[in-house]
Formats: C-alpha cells, structure tokens, sequence
C-alpha cells in the first residue's frame, strides 16, 4: 500500500480527530447526560443495635422547565423511601424551573431533609468559556439574573426540610440521633465557618431529645454544596462523621482510564465524586460527593460521568 504523503495524512489525522471529538460531543449532549443513574452506599456508622436509615442525596439539579425526564426519574425515587433526603443546591437551571422543581420534589414531602443553597439557586445561570474551568474554580463573569430564592426557601420549608445554610439543627429517626451542621455556598464566599462552633455548642446545649434518658451519642453529619478543602477540614474539627457535598459534577467530562480533567474547586480529582474519607488534624469523616443530575444549559455535556443520586444506607 502505497503511504499518503505527509500533509495528507496529517490532514486524514486531524479529520478523524475531529470526528471522534464530534462523536464525543454528540454522546455527551444528546445520551449520556440523561443516562440518569443511581449509586448505592452503605456506610457502619450507627450505635450497635440501631436500625438502618436511609438517606438519599440530591445534588446539582440545575432544573429547566423542559426536562421532563428529569423531573419524572427524581420523583421515581421515592419508592427507595429514604428517611432523610439531603439536597446540596443548585436546584435551579433557569429563570422559570421553581414549578418544574415543586413537582419534582413534590413526592417528598413529609420525608424529613435538610438542605444548603449553591450560587445557581440565587442566580440563573449565564454563558461561560468552559475551557476557563481550566485555569482554576469558575468566576462571575457577567451580571446574573436574580431567581426567586424565597420561593425554593419556602418551598423546601413546607415540604418539613430543614435549612443548614451556616447553621445547625438536631432530629431523630427511627431511634437514632442525628446531628446536622451546614454552610452556604462556598464557591462563592458565602461560608461562614466561624459561626459553626457557636451554633454547635447552641445545638449540644439546648436540645431535647425525644428520650430524656441517656440514648446512643448522635451521628453528626456536615453539609456543603461546594466542598472547599476549608469547609472539609472545619466540618471534620467539628466533630462530623460524614459529610455531603456536590458541586463538582464529577468533573462531568472525565477521560476514561484518567478521571476528572477539573473538579471547579479545590478537592482533589480523586475525591470529585464517590465515597471517601477526608482526614484533619488526625481525624477522619466520611466524605461523599454527588456528580450530580444536571448541568448548566449552557454545557449540556457529560462524558464517561454519568448523573446521579446517591442512596446511602446507614447501618449499626
């Protein structure tokens, strides 16, 4: 067989190059990124003697009011029956998706939860260069558009969910004592870390349990939407044996056989999604990352990352 000559076989290399890029993006936008999937873990972190809870973790919705699809394989998950449901952020991926996330999350209600607010439940979100996730976590660009932060609030408040945004709260089920702590998005500066002792030793002081007598010490529980090696490390010296974040959509393109290009902060790539452990100051919690459901409309792509949600069950 007679070689091509060098320019055009640099030009057939680069044409299939470019083929196999395209092909990559069509799975992404059109396939993978609604190959919606669900990730179960089983963590021994209960008293001996306690029953199982289960705990389903939502993350990263990034909701418009035309992914119906979406909207109906999240309200699928309640025949898991958790016992509590943890959201950290993002719900919302356009102006107008706080109908779209009501019914969505409408199946839930009077399931015990707890939440924390990202950026994108503040603000709609706004074009970006994606090769910019590159040069570090992403930036504010450009004037954002407002969303009705008081209605999800409101929302959540009705469905029985707790608010952990830089606060702590205590509940109860199922006979094991739980303890929850939260901040704010942090990707945006809004963490506030020093308030988390104080409402801590608030917490400890001032609570009642439904059994007065001395019951099995509470499992703390951290929560963060974007989790910054910062809000890791203050989470595990405040006592939490797990912690919950989401943020990072897994990297949401990763390379196979090499993970996660970016994680948009500063947690490592090995960490970027799944079950961890996160160590400080010679103490350990376990650490769980969702990829999260959705993406922002302006990169509808996942690659070798599909979205989840993640059912954790807690065991003695």
């Amino acid at each position: 067989m007679t070689p091509l000559p060098l320019g055009r076989a640099t030009a057939a290399t680069a044409l299939a190059g470019a083929a196999v890029g395209l092909g990559a993006l069509a799975w992404g936008s059109l396939v993978e990124r609604n190959r919606f999937t669900v990730r179960h873990e089983v963590l021994n972190v209960l008293e001996a003697g306690s029953r199982p809870l289960t705990i389903l973790h939502l993350s990263d919705l990034h909701l418009a009011p035309w992914q119906t699809e979406k909207q109906e394989w999240v309200r699928g998950l309640a025949v898991y029956e958790p016992d509590l449901v943890v959201n950290t952020g993002d719900n919302i991926g356009h102006v107008d998706a706080h109908a779209a996330l009501e019914h969505t999350l409408e199946p839930f209600r009077g399931v015990a939860g707890v939440f924390v607010n990202g950026s994108n439940d503040y603000y709609g979100p706004v074009p970006k260069n994606p090769f910019a996730y590159f040069g570090g976590p992403s930036g504010v660009t450009r004037t954002p558009t407002p969303l009705d932060i008081g209605r999800m609030e409101s929302f959540f408040a009705d469905l029985g969910w707790l608010d952990l945004n830089n606060a702590a709260r205590a509940i109860e089920i199922r006979g094991s004592r739980l303890e929850l702590f939260g901040v704010n998005d942090a990707h945006r500066g809004w963490d506030r870390l020093d308030r988390l002792p104080g409402a801590l030793d608030d917490l400890r002081e001032n609570v009642r349990w439904h059994d007065d007598r001395r019951g099995p010490d509470p499992i703390s529980i951290g929560v963060t939407h974007a989790p910054y090696q910062r809000v890791l490390n203050s989470f595990v010296n405040n006592g939490a044996d797990v912690i919950f974040g989401g943020h990072t959509h897994g990297g949401q393109v990763r390379v196979p056989g090499y993970g996660a290009l970016v994680t948009n902060c500063d947690v490592p790539r090995g960490k970027v999604s799944g079950l961890s452990t996160w160590s400080h100051a010679r103490k350990t919690a376990h650490l769980e990352i969702s990829a999260g459901l959705g993406t922002s409309i302006y990169a509808p792509v996942r690659f070798d990352c599909r979205p989840e949600a993640v059912v954790m069950t807690l065991t003695a």
